[in-house]
């Protein structure tokens, strides 16, 4: 399974917003870039997802999973953009700030150093493994 990692700014969707969606989830909606909107079209369900506050906090969070596969985004009547369902699955046991992850040279690469406008990005097995372990969670 591929993993991800989704960019949300706190005020306006938190990660205590997405945990409160419970099960169900919530649509990944508002996303306005071919890259980020071809991220989702290629997800599977049950992939699993970094939960990344940006610009308030800049630290990933949390782990989601996809729940629906990509659909037309609810938010327009645009049909070039899609968006997928992610919902809670855990907390990190503690946040791993953007700092952290770009003075760690084996993150080096990771898309959220080196694409850091991205706001749905893909994260390889590795920095998967990487970011669990400085966030304390089992992978």
């Amino acid at each position: 399974m591929a993993k991800w990692l989704f960019k949300s700014e706190p005020n306006v969707w938190s990660w205590d917003m997405q945990v409160a969606k419970g099960d169900v989830g919530e649509e990944w909606h508002g996303v306005r870039n071919y890259m980020a909107r071809n991220n989702m079209r290629a997800m599977q369900l049950g992939d699993q997802g970094f939960f990344y506050h940006s610009n308030i906090g800049k630290e990933i969070v949390g782990i989601v999973e996809v729940c629906a596969l990509s659909h037309p985004d609810s938010t327009t009547d645009d049909p070039r953009w899609d968006c997928v369902d992610i919902r809670a699955i855990r907390p990190l046991a503690r946040p791993v700030t953007l700092s952290e992850v770009k003075a760690d040279p084996r993150l080096t690469k990771m898309s959220l150093v080196t694409c850091m406008r991205l706001s749905v990005q893909p994260v390889t097995e590795e920095e998967w493994q990487i970011v669990c372990a400085l966030g304390g969670v089992a992978p």
